[in-house]
Order: structure tokens, then C-alpha cells, then sequence
């Protein structure tokens, strides 16, 4: 067996991976190795490698990659040789190699198993910005049953799973928020009662007006992963109790939310990482969503690439010009085609 694999590595803060080779990593103590079958490549893992994430800059090279879905190389105390897993890597934040290699070393107790009746490449497209999605709803927000539930950037894949996920979790009416053309049709597709469009130059009052129009009156809960203006107009539309969960910036790292508008409906803005879960809330919250995605009821479109295109995978998903998020599949060497809801 070589010692060597085949991995996209990021040679230089600012610059997408390039293929090449690096060294295959053992088996240790408290770790194993993972056969990577499937890795997403997130917005998590473009900021740690832009070296302007709060986690600070990278040691380099590294492989990147801060999720995939893999089959244990051997047998182990958790489970035999061939067992398919999802696990989430530190790529970025720490030192250390992540998911965008044929293999992968991971800490035993990350592991989370993939259950039968999901595909590898839709787990990966899920992964963690599907555990996002799922606890912002039930955690930070606590969304009940009738309420009325507000999507901002609904056509990514945080947007599509919250617009699904509330809908499971008995939401009467689900409205998404989205920018383009390709993102409103995403979001109609994960089921949206009715889409708003956010136009270029919107003032939050103009914004509020138009989701208002569509909301069978005040909003329960938003879940907003743009902030800025999108942000803005929501909380004008909440409801008396109303909740906003944040959990990105993408439209912009500040808004303005005035004092009166909170005061007076006794509204909650909230925050929301995936690094404030506990390994055990992570492994339930994945589980969770790999059930409903077993059942049909959580998907989202996505695009899968070898690992001989990751430079260009990369760069079309940090220019905005992928449509769908893109998962790559390290042991292919041409494009296998895509999938996606429908």
C-alpha cells in the first residue's frame, strides 16, 4: 500500500488548493483512519483558508476540508473495517490536515455513523451547515409548532435545510428571503409557502414592506445567515416574542437594529456557531437530520467534482459562481455528474 496520497492542498492564504500528494496518515491512539468517500467544500473552509478568520492564520500547507464521509480503513473499538461514518476536522482552525485527501485522520470519538438509505455525497452536502440549520431552529430559537418561520438566504444550503426543517417541525408558513434567481427557485423546491426577492440597493424599510406583504402577519422566528440589511428589514417584521438567530454575515458583518423596534415586540437576537456544540449535540443533531434525510425529508441540491478539479471547484465556489454547493469526491478522476432536489 503507498505511503502517499493524492489531496488538495492549500499552499498560500488567498489561493484555492492545488492537487497534490501528501504523506498517508496512520493509525493512532484515539484516532483512525477514514477512507474519504465524499467532502463538501463549505464556507467555513474558504474563510480558514482566506487567513482572516477569527481562528487566525493557518499553518502551512495543510489539506482543508472541515467535514466529510468515509469508511473505516480497519476495524476498530467503534466499529468494523468498510463502516461508513461523517466526521467534522479542525482543517484551518488548528493545525492539522482536514477532509480534501483520499484519507483522513480523525479522532474516534467525532465519528458519527451514516445510516443505511443516504448517499455519501448528499450526507456531505448536509453535514454541518444541515446541523446549523436544525439547531438554530430547535436549540437557540425553539421554534413550536404554529408559528410562522422567516428564511434569509434560502437558496444556500443553510436556507434550503431550515426552510424543510421548519416545515418538519410543524411551522404553519414558511417565507424565504433570496437574491437571485437560481437561490428563489432553490428555496420553492425545499417548499416555501412564498419567496421574497432581495434586490440590490434595498433599504430595510423597502424590504420590510415586501416580506410583510407576503407573512400572514408578524414573523416567530427568522433564521439569518446574511445580516446587514436583509437583517434590518426582518426584525421589523417579527412578531411580539420574536426571535432572530444569526449565523453569518454574507450580506454584511453589521446592521443596524434600532431600540424601539426590539423594545417594543420584546424581541431576541441571537447568535449561533456550530463550535459552541458539545460533541454529543453535534453527533445528536447530525443523526437527526441523516433520519429525516433517510425519510426524504431533508436534501438539497448539489454538484460533485473530482479531486483533479478541486482549484477550479474552489475558485467557482469562492467567486459565487457555483449555483449549488459543491462536494468533492477524492477518488474520482472525472466530473461524475450532479444531483439535486426534484
Amino acid at each position: 500500500m503507498s505511503d502517499v496520497m493524492r489531496a488538495a492542498i492549500v499552499h498560500a492564504c488567498g489561493e484555492a488548493p492545488r492537487r497534490g500528494e501528501r504523506d498517508r496518515p496512520e493509525r493512532r491512539e484515539g484516532r483512525t483512519v477514514v477512507s474519504v468517500l465524499a467532502a463538501p467544500i463549505t464556507p467555513l473552509d474558504l474563510l480558514c483558508a482566506s487567513g482572516s478568520s477569527y481562528f487566525g492564520v493557518p499553518a502551512l500547507p495543510y489539506v482543508p476540508g472541515v467535514q466529510g464521509v468515509g469508511h473505516l480503513t480497519e476495524d476498530t473499538g467503534w466499529g468494523p473495517a468498510g463502516t461508513r461514518v461523517w466526521f467534522p476536522t479542525s482543517a484551518g482552525m488548528r493545525p492539522g490536515d482536514g477532509s480534501l485527501a483520499q484519507y483522513c485522520s480523525v479522532p474516534e470519538d467525532d465519528l458519527v455513523p451514516l445510516p443505511d438509505g443516504v448517499g455519501e455525497t448528499q450526507a456531505a452536502a448536509l453535514g454541518l451547515s444541515a446541523v446549523a440549520a436544525w439547531m438554530a431552529l430547535t436549540w437557540r430559537a425553539a421554534v413550536r409548532p404554529g408559528e410562522q418561520v422567516l428564511v434569509l438566504g434560502a437558496g444556500g444550503v443553510v436556507g434550503q435545510v431550515a426552510v424543510q426543517a421548519a416545515r418538519l417541525l410543524g411551522a404553519r408558513r414558511v417565507v424565504a428571503a433570496c437574491r437571485s434567481d437560481a437561490a428563489r427557485e432553490a428555496a420553492r423546491a425545499a417548499g416555501a409557502d412564498a419567496v421574497v426577492p432581495i434586490e440590490a440597493g434595498d433599504d430595510a424599510a423597502t424590504l420590510a414592506g415586501r416580506m410583510a406583504a407576503v407573512c400572514d402577519g408578524g414573523v416567530d422566528v427568522v433564521i439569518d445567515p446574511l445580516f446587514g440589511v436583509p437583517a434590518e428589514a426582518a426584525v421589523r417584521v417579527l412578531a411580539q416574542g420574536g426571535r432572530l438567530v444569526n449565523l453569518g454575515g454574507s450580506a454584511a458583518d453589521s446592521a443596524t437594529l434600532d431600540s424601539s423596534t426590539l423594545r417594543s415586540r420584546s424581541a431576541a437576537v441571537l447568535g449561533y456557531t456550530n463550535n459552541d456544540l458539545t460533541k454529543d449535540q453535534r453527533r445528536a443533531a447530525f443523526s437527526q437530520v441523516m433520519e429525516h434525510a433517510v425519510e426524504g425529508g431533508l436534501k438539497v441540491a448539489f454538484d460533485m467534482a473530482p479531486l483533479d478539479r478541486v482549484s477550479a471547484a474552489w475558485s467557482s465556489q469562492a467567486a459565487g459562481t457555483a449555483i449549488r454547493r459543491i462536494v468533492v469526491t477524492p477518488w474520482a478522476t472525472s466530473t461524475p455528474g450532479n444531483s439535486g432536489l426534484g
